[in-house]
């Protein structure tokens, strides 16, 4: 009982820390490794924050699946995550888990005389394309959905990630709800079997593919079509409804998330209803320890994330992602007030 008692007073002491003065200043670097999904913005968010404050952000994008090895590993400060992990896994590994930003995976193509928003694809036909079973672009299918458009007799290239992806996961969740064929054959993970196409590594490389390709149809977070010029495609909905990606159709498919109510804030955004819902959107997390054992080092870090939460928000919009809505920011917020803290042997 003791032991709790002082466990429960080291970890209010490090929150009062955190928030009781302004922001962090000084010579400190946060490490953290993961997910390129939210990349755009994560390095928006470091180049400002260490104008204001000169504390840096080492953030390597290198994949959700790296994010989550180096934070077990215990070699970063924060792991980043398109695919959440549940509430049982977390526990055991002792961390938790919030949501950092909302955003959309997109489908992008690189067809001859196709202007992006032009090109409308439906689930089924989208599944079927990254299944290998369409392999031109003058299919019938295709053709059908898009009667305006002279689609070109062209092979298709399928693009997807080489590494372990949180984009992969987000992506290939959605295809195993549209598709009972992928659903069986290839399931949701951050790595599967490919049934066709060719490999990039990181949303960086997948662009690059495409944009080289001709013919090419990839998978990309929607900062990465924009930055890249990349033909986006319209995608039918839920709804029946054919939608382009955009801030106000991410923000439709993340309206009816219960944060509150989910353990470990596990919650998967992929085929939400709603006329104007988009998709394909999902949320990228951060992983951090529940025992953080350096105080200067987790009042830094936590500092920068809650800059991020309140300040954060106009860069995010510009890049085409939706903030975390503010009633759930204090939700994480008091999260870190019940559950971080700082071992009493390494408390000064």
């Amino acid at each position: 009982m003791k032991g709790m008692k002082m466990k429960k007073m080291l970890m209010v002491s490090l929150i009062s820390l955190v928030f009781a003065t302004g922001l962090y200043a000084g010579t400190v670097t946060i490490n953290g490794a993961g997910a390129t999904f939210p990349y755009p913005i994560y390095a928006q968010w470091a180049y400002k924050y260490e104008k204001l404050t000169a504390v840096k952000l080492n953030y390597q994008s290198i994949g959700s699946g790296g994010g989550v090895a180096q934070i077990k590993a215990g070699t970063v400060d924060f792991g980043a995550s398109d695919a959440p992990l549940k509430a049982d896994e977390l526990d055991k590994l002792g961390l938790i888990q919030f949501p950092m930003i909302i955003g959309g995976v997109v489908p992008v193509v690189n067809i001859k005389g196709i202007k992006p928003g032009q090109l409308r694809l439906s689930p089924a036909v989208l599944a079927d394309i990254f299944l290998g079973k369409i392999t031109s672009w003058n299919d019938r299918r295709i053709t059908k959905l898009n009667k305006s458009l002279k689609l070109p007799e062209q092979a298709v290239t399928v693009v997807h990630r080489a590494d372990g992806s949180g984009t992969t996961w987000i992506f290939t969740n959605y295809l195993s709800k549209v598709s009972k064929q992928w659903q069986k054959d290839i399931g949701t993970g951050k790595a599967v079997a490919w049934p066709a196409g060719i490999g990039g590594k990181g949303n960086e490389g997948v662009a690059n593919y495409v944009r080289r390709v001709n013919g090419a149809i990839g998978y990309v977070e929607y900062a990465y079509a924009l930055q890249n010029n990349l033909g986006y495609v319209l995608l039918q909905n839920r709804a029946g409804k054919f939608v382009a990606p955009t801030g106000s159709t991410f923000q439709a498919a993340a309206a009816n998330a219960d944060w509150k109510n989910a353990p470990g804030y596990y919650i998967v955004l992929t085929d939400q209803p709603g006329s104007d819902s988009w998709p394909i959107t999902g949320a990228s997390f951060m992983l951090i320890y529940k025992a953080q054992k350096d105080v200067d080092q987790a009042k830094a870090m936590l500092k920068f994330f809650d800059w991020c939460y309140r300040y954060g928000g106009q860069m995010a919009k510009d890049l085409h992602y939706v903030p975390v809505p503010s009633n759930v920011v204090e939700l994480v917020e008091e999260n870190w007030r019940q559950q971080l803290y700082v071992p009493s042997q390494v408390w000064p």
